[in-house]
């Protein structure tokens, strides 16, 4: 009688409600939170799909089950580009939304975090090494206090882009013929490499070579 109640509880936490096959053993992951197992594949593909969705938390696929899975415990399922964005859900969901700043270059959108509890207006990005405006979260508008930016920006009705125009043509700023991202040059001559590695002439746009000579002035 035991070795049939056995045999029976085998067959059951050997057979993966997701797929809806019989394994062997050793192809089941048994979730530690639950009474719950699925087949390896299927626990990994569920936990891709999650990670895809930007959750932090993967819910266990059981029907009516609310338990999670242990991060740890199912890691070695999912490749290691996976493991590295849960990684960076699991750590954006423990700052505060007050904290999170983002490079406003459309490029780049890297997340920062301000938890110092200081108001900062110019910060230079970390990952782009472009400066910004914290506080209107627009790039670094140097020609304009912040009062006078929002308030041109709020009769240009919000548009985010024909401010930066406006920054650029104020500022002499020059677009990458290549990437189409706008550069500005403090300093040096006007051979530009953009981030994206393409040279040119900062003054004309045109691509740069040894033999060029810029005739604009």
């Amino acid at each position: 009688m035991l070795n049939l109640e056995k045999e029976g509880e085998d067959q059951l936490n050997n057979f993966c409600e997701i797929c809806l096959d019989d394994k062997e053993g050793w192809e089941m992951f048994k979730n530690d939170s639950c009474s719950h197992s699925f087949c390896y594949e299927c626990t990994g593909k569920h936990i891709m799909a999650r990670i895809s969705e930007k959750a932090k938390v993967i819910g266990c696929p059981g029907v009516s089950c609310g338990a999670a899975f242990d991060v740890n415990a199912c890691r070695f399922l999912i490749p290691e580009e996976a493991r590295i964005q849960w990684d960076e859900s699991v750590c954006q969901s423990m700052i505060l939304d007050s904290q999170k700043l983002y490079c406003p270059f459309r490029d780049c959108s890297a997340l920062l975090v301000n938890d110092s509890g200081e108001s900062i207006e110019r910060n230079k990005c970390p990952l782009c090494k472009r400066s910004f405006c914290a506080v209107c979260r627009v790039p670094w508008h140097s020609e304009f206090t912040c009062k006078e930016f929002q308030k041109l920006n709020a009769k240009k009705g919000g548009n985010g882009e024909e401010m930066v125009k406006i920054l650029a043509k104020k500022k002499n700023w020059q677009k990458c013929p290549n990437c189409k991202v706008f550069v500005e040059r403090t300093e040096g001559c006007i051979h530009m490499t953009c981030r994206c590695e393409h040279e040119f002439c900062y003054r004309c746009g045109a691509k740069w070579t040894a033999a060029h000579y810029c005739r604009k002035k």
